[in-house]
């Protein structure tokens, strides 16, 4: 790694928005890559081609070096999506209701 302080690799949007600068790409993304699937910082570049390797491993130490907080972080991360779901099937979108019935009305008629 360069010279850089490891926290000069992000934008900390807000306590629940950290992204590699340059990018759209949130620290939760690298590190669901490289902690639940297992993958290599090697690999993780080349799926995400608009981050460079060095940006993999400064977020991999970046979560080493905070790993309370960046659990604690990551832990926000699943609820809100869980919640974000939860509300989104509760209430769906107008073109979702409006596809869900068309659904309906057309396995109507092909059972009439």
């Amino acid at each position: 790694m360069s010279t850089k302080h490891i926290v000069e690799y992000f934008n900390f949007l807000s306590s629940e928005d950290i992204r590699l600068k340059d990018s759209r790409i949130g620290i939760e993304t690298i590190l669901y890559e490289y902690i639940d699937c297992g993958r290599s910082p090697e690999e993780i570049a080349q799926i995400y081609q608009t981050i460079s390797l060095e940006q993999v491993y400064a977020t991999i130490l970046y979560y080493l070096q905070n790993k309370e907080t960046v659990s604690a972080y990551i832990k926000n991360w699943i609820e809100h999506g869980h919640r974000m779901r939860e509300q989104q099937r509760l209430n769906p979108p107008p073109v979702s209701e409006k596809l869900r019935q068309l659904r309906i009305e057309r396995q109507a008629k092909q059972q009439a």
